[in-house]
This record gives structure tokens, C-alpha cells and sequence, in this order.
């Protein structure tokens, strides 16, 4: 998996994913998938990508772009029914 995801991001010139990035967005995933419809998941995924890339090109560190995106997506699940937070990025 991590290969396909180097060659992907070589081949769209982007970095590619670090490890934190990585569990991030697959926690993102998983979450929107739970807590709201499984298959706007990778839409959702989608959205968290483009906000960042657009933050970066205004300037932002995309570290703290990426942050404050996947933040924002996880605010807008609801809290599963059992009371267990869901963990941020």
C-alpha cells in the first residue's frame, strides 16, 4: 500500500504522506464512514485535500493546513451514540 501511495503522489507531484498524515486521514475515514454515511468517506477525504492544498498555496505550512482541515472534518461527525469521543489528528 505505502508504495502505491508513493508512486500516486510522485506522479501527481505531491509529497507523499507521512505516517501521522496517513493514520489521520484513514481515522477521518473510518470516522465519517461510522458516524455518517460510508460512502463520503473518500468524498470527504477528497474535500480535506483540496482545502489543504488550497490553504498551502495561500502560504500556510501544510502541516498545519492538513491540522486544521482533518479538525474541522472530525468536528462535523456526531458523536457515536455509545458517548466515546472520536480522536482528532
Amino acid at each position: 500500500m505505502n508504495d502505491w501511495l508513493g508512486n500516486l503522489a510522485e506522479a501527481l507531484g505531491e509529497p507523499a504522506l507521512g505516517s501521522e498524515e496517513t493514520g489521520a486521514v484513514l481515522r477521518l475515514a473510518r470516522e465519517v464512514a461510522h458516524g455518517v454515511e460510508r460512502k463520503l468517506a473518500p468524498l470527504s477525504a477528497f474535500l480535506v485535500g483540496a482545502a489543504v492544498g488550497r490553504r498551502a498555496a495561500a502560504g500556510e505550512a501544510r502541516e498545519d493546513a492538513f491540522r486544521q482541515a482533518v479538525r474541522a472534518a472530525l468536528a462535523l461527525v456526531p458523536a457515536p451514540e455509545d458517548g466515546s469521543a472520536s480522536t482528532g489528528p
